[in-house]
C-alpha cells in the first residue's frame, strides 16, 4: 500500500490514454527511483507548459504562443487549408511534414448519438476565414468514419458557394495492406477511389 498523495498520482495517470492503473503504478515508480532525472524536469516541463498553454484565435491549434508557431510561420502556404478533426490530428499530419500550407481544427466532429451538431463545432470561424479570402483549397482531412464523413459532407456544403478548390484525402488500401487483412469499408472505399495505371 502506498500513501494516499501516491494513490492519488497514480489515478491522475491512471485517467491519461493509455494508462490503466497498473502501467500508471509502474511510471510512478519509474518516476520516483529516478527522481532528480525523471521526476523533476516532468514536473518543471508541466509546469511552464500550464503557465503558457492557450488554443491559438486563428486555428484552434494548442501551442505556447499565440497565434501558434504553424499560423505565425510566414513559410507556411496560407492559400492551402487542412481542416482536422481535433489536434491530434494536426500534430499527425505535422509529424509527416507532408503539408505546407495551415490548419483549422473543427475541435471534434458531427455525432447525433453525442448531441454533437454544428454549432458545438468550429465550422462558421472556418466559413469566417474562406470568406475573408487568401484561401484557394480546403483539405477535408476528417477520419474515415461516418461521423467523419458526414462532417465533410456538411462543411462541403457550407463552403460550396466559396470560390475554393475543396478535396479530401484519399482512403483505402494502407501501404503494406494485405487485402484479406482489410475490413468491408476499407476494401469497398479503395475499390471505389481506384484510378488508371500509367
Amino acid at each position: 500500500m502506498s500513501s494516499p498523495e501516491l494513490e492519488a498520482l497514480i489515478q491522475a495517470l491512471a485517467h491519461l490514454p493509455g494508462l490503466g492503473p497498473r502501467s500508471a503504478r509502474r511510471v510512478v515508480l519509474h518516476l520516483l527511483r529516478k527522481r532528480e532525472t525523471r521526476l523533476v524536469p516532468l514536473l518543471k516541463a508541466l509546469e511552464r507548459v500550464n503557465g503558457a498553454l492557450a488554443a491559438c484565435p486563428t486555428c484552434g491549434n494548442i501551442d505556447t504562443r499565440t497565434p501558434c508557431s504553424i499560423c505565425a510561420d510566414p513559410r507556411r502556404d496560407a492559400r492551402s487549408l487542412c481542416v482536422v478533426e481535433d489536434v491530434s490530428d494536426l500534430w499527425a499530419l505535422e509529424r509527416a511534414h507532408l503539408f505546407p500550407g495551415r490548419y483549422h481544427v473543427l475541435g471534434g466532429r458531427l455525432s447525433a448519438l453525442d448531441g454533437v451538431g454544428p454549432d458545438d463545432l468550429n465550422i462558421a470561424a472556418l466559413v469566417s476565414r474562406i470568406a475573408a479570402g487568401g484561401v484557394d483549397e480546403v483539405v477535408l482531412a476528417m477520419n474515415a468514419t461516418l461521423e467523419g464523413q458526414t462532417t465533410a459532407h456538411y462543411i462541403a456544403e457550407q463552403i460550396e458557394h466559396f470560390p475554393v478548390r475543396l478535396t479530401q484525402l484519399a482512403h483505402g488500401l494502407p501501404v503494406g495492406g494485405e487485402l484479406d487483412y482489410l475490413d468491408d469499408g476499407t476494401l469497398a472505399q479503395a475499390l471505389r477511389a481506384r484510378r488508371p495505371i500509367g
